[in-house]
């Protein structure tokens, strides 16, 4: 009897911030449907009322299935993990597509899907997120967290309403794709959602992000120990991104540091292609964007964290940097 191998189903993350367009993609991906095909949709809603299902075509050759309450991607596991399960035995599709909320983690939905729970359901293709063109030019709004996170997760990144932007988009624009160059790595732009299936089948690269307690931390645990699951800051990561090494630290928004020391402790660098943080102070939240020209810093709203992220292409002593970054902060007594 010949062994038939299990089908693994193409599965496309469509994401995006609130408003980016990400339904309107999704909606014209659909129309290239093969008419002896079945593809499936899993949407996630965070409210209670599903609005998105009812935008998507219900004819056959369609199976369309609804999360509502929450973020599937940071919360319980649970109920994804159900719903897609069900999804994929109940239409056995021949293509998969997931569209997260706008207030998603994308990179923690894709890390789910590729345990190796899923390798032999899922073939992951690369996660598409979808940027609004004609809100580049507000900095409130490309400033916030959960936009860059969604940023750094991307493999594509589809600029929509590329038909509305101004001057000072397109130059956002520009900067955009240069700040992200070592995440992303296709940019399409599409009026109207007009984007071909074939130029977003692309195979998902393995993540290659390492989430670990603090080295310092670490530098604690016995040899033969495992290391504690993360689920809380603080944390450390290191990963790797098309050849660029990129080590980051997320600390708790309650711990306050000098601004000076940590200033001066930036300022020290080298060997590096850029800096980005967000940090209390005791000069107030100040932001710091640094590449190789300049050194930029300036006051920023309140954070959820304390964060800063070091691209560079060779390994650094990140041990060190991490003492001196702690050693920056004013509230040890405090916790």
């Amino acid at each position: 009897m010949k062994f038939v191998a299990p089908k693994t189903v193409p599965t496309h993350i469509i994401s995006g911030f609130l408003g980016a367009g990400k339904t309107t993609l999704l909606q014209h991906l659909l129309t290239q449907k093969p008419e002896q095909e079945v593809w499936a949709i899993l949407m996630n809603e965070f409210g209670q009322i599903g609005v998105d299902q009812q935008l998507i075509t219900q004819q056959p050759g369609y199976a369309v299935k609804e999360l509502l309450g929450g973020c599937l991607c940071c919360s319980s596991q649970l109920p994804m993990q159900i719903a897609l399960a069900r999804l994929l035995s109940e239409t056995k599709p021949d293509r998969l597509f997931i569209e997260p909320t706008g207030l998603g983690h994308p990179a923690q939905l894709l890390e789910q899907l590729t345990e190796p729970h899923w390798q032999n359901s899922l073939a992951m293709r690369a996660l598409v997120i979808v940027v609004d063109g004609s809100r580049l030019h507000d900095q409130d709004w490309v400033a916030q967290n959960l936009y860059r996170d969604q940023l750094k997760a991307a493999q594509i990144v589809v600029l929509s309403h590329p038909d509305c932007m101004t001057i000072a988009d397109h130059q956002a624009y520009t900067a955009l794709k240069q700040e992200y160059e070592t995440y992303v790595q296709h940019w399409i732009e599409a009026e109207h959602g007009q984007v071909q299936m074939q130029q977003i089948d692309i195979v998902q690269q393995p993540l290659q992000r390492k989430i670990q307690p603090l080295l310092k931390l670490q530098q604690t645990q016995l040899a033969a120990e495992q290391l504690p699951e993360i689920k809380q800051l603080p944390f450390h990561y290191v990963e790797m991104a098309q050849g660029y090494i990129v080590a980051g630290w997320k600390l708790p928004k309650h711990w306050q540091f000098n601004f000076y020391d940590l200033l001066d402790l930036l300022c020290a660098q080298q060997d590096w292609l850029r800096i980005k943080g967000i940090f209390n102070t005791d000069q107030g939240w100040k932001s710091f964007n640094f590449n190789p020209q300049q050194f930029n810093y300036q006051s920023a709203e309140e954070s959820i964290d304390n964060r800063i992220e070091i691209i560079g292409q060779s390994a650094q002593d990140w041990l060190l940097f991490e003492t001196q970054l702690l050693s920056c902060r004013i509230d040890q007594i405090n916790g």
